[in-house]
This record gives C-alpha cells, sequence and structure tokens, in this order.
C-alpha cells in the first residue's frame, strides 16, 4: 500500500508517536531524563529528517519505534532511551561518535559506537564471517550490556516491518533472527520479545506453516476465550473467598511453539495437547510471595486435577535469568489439558522485561546490568583463541537455548547446569583443576560413569587423581562451552607435550639412520607420510604412530632419489616437483562417522554446498540414494532439517590418525613384587597409553593379566607388547579377541 501523507500530517504523526512512545514511563522519569530524551529525539529527527523507509514512511519513525520497545517492553532507563532514539545517526547520517560524545556524554557515545559497530557487521554474507562478527558483537557485552538489549530491541522492529523488504532479504534476516537474536533474547530474559520474534521468523521462513497455524487458531478463538471464562469463573470464587487481590489472563501458545510441539512430538494441530493456558498475577509482598503462590496452586488444583509430570517450581529456585513462576499443567472442563501460570506482580514484570526489571528489584534502583555471573563465563569462550567462529556460535547457541537444571555439590551449593549436562560439565563448572583431573564420579551415592547425564536435584560429588587427563572423547560427551573449550585447549597442550618429545625421538632415530636433521628432511618426512605439517610428524613419532621399519623405508627411498636425482638433475622440470609434493599431502580429517556411536557408514557428498573435510556436516538420509552429506549452511539445511527431522543423522569428520581403538592384551609370567606398577607405569607413561580396563590374578605364583588399552593403530600396539615384554617376570604378552 502507497505512503500517502502530508507533510503537516507527517509532524503530528511524528508527535504523537513520540509521546505514546513515553505514556508508560514519563510519570517515573525526572526532569533531567525527560530533558536527556527530548535532546536525543530532536537530533535524531534533524539527522534523519531527509531519509525514508523502503515504505516511504518519514526514517524516525524507526527510532522512535526502538525507544519505546526499549522503554516499555524491556524497561531501560533515559540513558537507553536516549541511545536507542540515536543508534542510526552516526551510521547513517554526518554526525560522528565525537559530535555524540560532546552533546550527550562518554556513556551515550559509548553505546551508540557499539550499536554501530554491530550494524555495520550485518552486511557481510558469509557465514563464516558472519560467525566471527558474532563473535565480535558479543564482546561489546564486556563493555555494556544495554547495548545487546538496544539491538534486540532494533531487530524486532526490523522484523515487525519486514513486508516491505524483498523475499530473499526477508529470508535471510527472518533465519538470523531465530539462529541468533530469539536465543539470545531467551538467554537475557526477555521472554515477550523472545515470543513475537521466534513469530515472525517462522511468518517468513516457513509463511504457509505459519498461516496454516494461524488461522487455526483464529477460527478457534471464540471457543477458546469461552473455555477459558469458563475455567476462571471456576477459580474467581475461591481466590476471592480468600482475599486475593489477582488479574487473570487467558492466553494461547505462540504459533512457533506450537510449530515446535507439532514437530517434537508428530503430532498435528489438534493434537497439541496444553494450546490453552491462563496467567494468575496476584498482589503480595514480598515477605509471603512464596507462600501466597502454593496457597493459590492449592485452589487451583482443589478443582483440578493437576498432571504430576508438568510441574514447574521456578519460585524455590529461580532461573538464571531471574524468572520466577509457578507452572502446573491440570484437566479443565471437558477432559482438556489447560498451563496454569502462578505469579506476583513483581515476577510478573521480571519475567516480561527480563535482567532490567529483575536487578532493579534485587538492587532497589535502576541498576540496568548484573550480568556478570554469566559474562564472566561467557568472556572465557569469546576470548579463546583456540575456539574456531563457527564452532563458537553452535556453542553459544547451545547455551542459550538450553533448559536448565540444578545439580547440588557434596556440601550443599547449588550449581545450574544445561539439561544434557554430564558429570564431566558439572566437574568444570567447580573449577578447572577439578575438570582435568576428573577421573569418576558419584551421583546421589553411587558410582557413575562420566558421561552420565545429570537430573535436576543430583547431588554430585567428583573423585580426582593427579594422573588423570582429559580425553578427546570427553569432547561428545560434555555440552558445556566452558568444558569444550578448556578440554580443547588441555588437549592442545598434551599434544605440544608428546610432539616435542616425538621431535627429541625423531632426532635420535635419524642419527642411528646417518641422516641429518634439517628443516629439508623434516619436509621430506612430512610429504613421504602424507601428513600436513611438521607437528603432525612429531606428534605421530611421539604416539608410535610412526614405527622404526616405516622410518628406514623412508631412508632407503631417500637414497635412491638421490641417485635419481643426480642423474635427471638437468631434465627435471621444477614445477612438476612442486605438483606431486601437493598431491601427496592429505587433509588432516579423513574419515567420515555417523551418529552417537560414530558409526562408519555408506554415503555421498551432495551437490548442492559441496561439503569437503573438516566442514560442519550433517547427513540426511534419502529414499532411493542413502546418506546423503550436507554441510550446516547448506541453502537446504533449515528446509530438511525443519520438515524431515526423523531422517536428519549427525556426522562429523574426524583424524583417523587421531582416532582411538580398544584393544585387549594378555599378559602371563611370574609374579614379583611390584609388577603390576611396572606394568601400568609402562602403559601409561612411555606410550600415552590410555587404560580402559585391568584385571590381574595371581595363582601359586603364576601371573594373569588382561588389559584392555586404547590405541592409535597397530603399531602403537606392537611397541607396547614389545615393552610389556622387557618387564622382569612377563613371559607372554598377546593380543586377543574378547
Amino acid at each position: 500500500m502507497a505512503y500517502t501523507i502530508t507533510l503537516e500530517e507527517e509532524k503530528k504523526e511524528i508527535a504523537s508517536r513520540y509521546k505514546d512512545m513515553l505514556k508508560d514511563t514519563y510519570q517515573t522519569l525526572s526532569n533531567k531524563d525527560k530533558l536527556l530524551i527530548r535532546k536525543a529525539f530532536d537530533v535524531s529527527a534533524d539527522a534523519h529528517k531527509d531519509q525514508r523507509r523502503k515504505t516511504g514512511e518519514p526514517y524516525i519513525y524507526h527510532p522512535i519505534a526502538v525507544a519505546k520497545i526499549v522503554a516499555n517492553e524491556i524497561g531501560l532507563g533515559a540513558p537507553s532511551i536516549a541511545s536507542a532514539l540515536l543508534h542510526d545517526v552516526v551510521e547513517d547520517t554526518d554526525y560522528s561518535f565525537a559530535d555524540i560524545e560532546q552533546l550527550f556524554g562518554e556513556t551515550i557515545a559509548k553505546i551508540v559506537n557499539g550499536l554501530t559497530k554491530i550494524s555495520r557487521l550485518q552486511k557481510d554474507q558469509d557465514i563464516s564471517i558472519q560467525a566471527e562478527n558474532f563473535r565480535k558483537m558479543l564482546l561489546t557485552l564486556n563493555d555494556d550490556v544495554r547495548v545487546i538489549l538496544i539491538k534486540i530491541a532494533d531487530r524486532l522492529h526490523n522484523m515487525q516491518t519486514l513486508d516491505s523488504m524483498k523475499p530473499g532479504k526477508q529470508v535471510k534476516t527472518a533465519s538470523e533472527t531465530l539462529f541468533i537474536y530469539a536465543p539470545l533474547a531467551h538467554r537475557l530474559g526477555l521472554y515477550n520479545i523472545k515470543t513475537q520474534l521466534e513469530d515472525l521468523g517462522l511468518k517468513y521462513t516457513e509463511p504457509e506453516v505459519y498461516l496454516d497455524i494461524k488461522n487455526k487458531i483464529s477460527e478457534s478463538r471464540e471457543l477458546r476465550d469461552e473455555y477459558i471464562d469458563k475455567f476462571t469463573d471456576i477459580l474467581k470464587s475461591s481466590l476471592d473467598k480468600e482475599g486475593f487481590k489477582y488479574s487473570i489472563k487467558g492466553r494461547t501458545k505462540s504459533i512457533y511453539s506450537i510449530r515446535r510441539k507439532m514437530q517434537n512430538q508428530n503430532v498435528s494441530f489438534e493434537e497439541v495437547y496444553d494450546k490453552f493456558a491462563i496467567r494468575i498475577i496476584y498482589k503480595s509482598s514480598e515477605k509471603n510471595e512464596k507462600f501466597d503462590a502454593w496457597k493459590i496452586y492449592s485452589i487451583v488444583t482443589d478443582h483440578f486435577s493437576p498432571n504430576p509430570n508438568r510441574l514447574r517450581d521456578w519460585i524455590t529456585q529461580p532461573k538464571s535469568t531471574g524468572y520466577e513462576s509457578l507452572h502446573t499443567t491440570v484437566m479443565g472442563p471437558s477432559g482438556k489439558w489447560v498451563e496454569v501460570q502462578i505469579r506476583s506482580e513483581r515476577m510478573d514484570e521480571i519475567a516480561e522485561k527480563g535482567y532490567a526489571a529483575h536487578f532493579r528489584y534485587k538492587h532497589g534502583s535502576q541498576k540496568e546490568s548484573g550480568l556478570e555471573e554469566w559474562l564472566n563465563k561467557l568472556r572465557e569462550s569469546l576470548e579463546n583463541p583456540d575456539v574456531n567462529a563457527i564452532d563458537f556460535v553452535e556453542q553459544f547457541k547451545l547455551n542459550l537455548y538450553s533448559k536448565e537444571i540444578y545439580v547440588f555439590t557434596p556440601n550443599g551449593d547449588i550449581k545450574s547446569l544445561p539439561k544434557g549436562a554430564t558429570a564431566i560439565d558439572f566437574a568444570f563448572a567447580i573449577h578447572t583443576e577439578v575438570g582435568m583431573h576428573c577421573r569418576a564420579a558419584k551421583v546421589n551415592g553411587k558410582l557413575v560413569q562420566l558421561s552420565k547425564e545429570l537430573k535436576s536435584g543430583d547431588q554430585v560429588e567428583i573423585i580426582t587423581s593427579k594422573t588423570q587427563k582429559p580425553k578427546l572423547g570427553w569432547l561428545d560427551i560434555v555440552k558445556t562451552a566452558r568444558a569444550k573449550s578448556k578440554i580443547k585447549s588441555i588437549l592442545k597442550e598434551e599434544q605440544k607435550m608428546i610432539a616435542s618429545e616425538g621431535k627429541e625421538i625423531l632426532e635420535r632415530k635419524l642419527r642411528h639412520l646417518k641422516i641429518k636433521m634439517n628443516e629439508r628432511t623434516i619436509n621430506e618426512l612430512v610429504n613421504f607420510f602424507k601428513l600436513k605439517t611438521s607437528f603432525d610428524l612429531f606428534y605421530q613419532i611421539g604416539t608410535g604412530t610412526i614405527s622404526n621399519p616405516q622410518l628406514k623405508k623412508y631412508a632407503s627411498q631417500r637414497s635412491n632419489a638421490l641417485m635419481h636425482f643426480l642423474k635427471t638433475k638437468m631434465n627435471r622440470p621444477t614445477a612438476l616437483k612442486d605438483e606431486s609434493v601437493k598431491e601427496e599431502v592429505t587433509p588432516d580429517y579423513d574419515m567420515l562417522v555417523f551418529g552417537k556411536d560414530e558409526e562408519k557408514l555408506k554415503y555421498s557428498l551432495s551437490k548442492c554446498c559441496n561439503p569437503i573435510p573438516g566442514d560442519k556436516v550433517f547427513g540426511f538420509i534419502t529414499i532411493k540414494d542413502g546418506i546423503k552429506v550436507h554441510k550446516h549452511n547448506c541453502p537446504n539445511a533449515l528446509s530438511m532439517q525443519s520438515q524431515y527431522a526423523y531422517r536428519v543423522i549427525s556426522a562429523k569428520w574426524i583424524d583417523s590418525k587421531q582416532e582411538g581403538f580398544k584393544a585387549t592384551v594378555e599378559l602371563t609370567g611370574v609374579d614379583t613384587m611390584g609388577l603390576v606398577n611396572e606394568v601400568t607405569r609402562v602403559i601409561s607413561s612411555n606410550l600415552h597409553v590410555n587404560i580402559h580396563s585391568l584385571n590381574i590374578s595371581s595363582d601359586e605364583g603364576i601371573f594373569l593379566g588382561r588389559i584392555v588399552v586404547e590405541i592409535k593403530n597397530n603399531n602403537q600396539l606392537n611397541q607396547l607388547v614389545q615393552k610389556l615384554l622387557k618387564i622382569d617376570g612377563i613371559e607372554k604378552v598377546k593380543r586377543i579377541d574378547k
């Protein structure tokens, strides 16, 4: 629809929108605050006076709308409202940061600067660049969390006005919103905004699905309202009798959450069982809030039978976002499930406005930050240079959207972890040193595997050992970004240590073969063993992957090559030599495995995104062509994963040389004092081999041992056997099949 309005009408509309922006907060603002906001509005209106949006509307409508979200939906104060009004001034007009600082001071200039940086980042198209930019964007959290809160408000208004954009731009913006901004709003406690972002994201990524669910909700609105009125009438008399001052709001689950339930549970719209929801918001003093909540719960369950599996108590233990509420699902009239949320007015404001409201109540002032605990955890992953950007975004997004569980330390302290977290995650949450040397865990007094998934209410004790070190397999077990980044860092250090030892071993072995160890020799060895770097060479020597016979083979070929080189020196083109070297070098990632058990299955690489070894990938089970492998950022990924989730199988590239294999070794001999200690020392210390299980018995002086070890390859196993045979008392060592 064309935009037609006179300049006089336009001025009146701008003034009206400005007043509307402040109507909810005007009474709480000081005169100084009002003057600051008015000054920011005047500067913004002047700076954008010649600019128009795609719809033809004056550009100033957008900053006013963003400031309204910041003021009313997030509940931030005057500096944030002013910053929202100014957020595009430096990016799109002749004003500079120096001008903003001179006019409004350092704080507002810093926030506007952070918002401008983010705005410039969004223009990049490449996914890996976008991922790196997202990491940079989050670094602004270290400076001032208001930057991200205002950016979320900016994104919400952009999504609300996305109709005017081209279809391609709509899908890109909506996908980015679902990928990053909705989870971020969720993690910051902005549940109302999160819901709007998710619904609008679905509207443009899956318009048919969105409209279908929206129409079905509209068709059933009259019946739904009638049903909720009937349900609430039953409760009102009991609540009035107890003297509660309250309001009851009926609502329907969001379109996006209904869609997610339909997918996850593989059911139709009609089969989603708790589409009905009511919220009871009561007045109470902070002292009696908890008591009143459970009293109301008792009234609700006196009238309606609760589902025992659907009670959620976030009043006794609030979420880390500050969210407090009591949720239960009860069987209402006509056999329909109804979700009931019970919360005080204070709790409701926190639920709607997130951290801003939470920390105002907590500190008794208009303090707008307070994310320190979360930020400290975030800083570690943000500033870890060893985590590549795409991995970081995946980990961060996982931590943003994950549901929380609450577990106890042996002393009774509570730790919050994402749902699905394991004992190893808990160990790293306690302290890095505890995680590094975590050997076993006791959950509720019972010894369990480290991969054991924890549940809310578990009491966990970590058993440590100084000799224990993190293993590569731990990366597939842990859920938290903190644990992943620490394990990767420790493994890298261990690899460096093994590579350092390997370099010394190689030097000794080459000396024995009368070959000088220099840059040329190392390059030749790297090419000979089809490796990528000298580090890989030293590491494989250190782990025993490259054996003495293989080095002798290299020495022999080197000798033959020298004679051949002398004969053909004049005729051999240099370019050909370079090409042959390039052809021999292979990538680190050379094997693709599928599923939790990392099975080796038949597959083919999809042509739509051409994945290569090392890419983040997933498998898609086709009807005729078996498993097709796609990149995570494949153009068709969102469609496949949303429409055919049951046919998606996890997949990843691994380095087959780094992969561990289990082998069982049987030892026999004469039992002597200290034999067991010597056996375990040789296995663990000399060859960097992990022991999985150890079973040793002695009968009338005869020693019998069975050990399951994790080895890299057959060479390493043969070296282990030879080392064990040298131990005094050991007579026979052999590999056996289990």
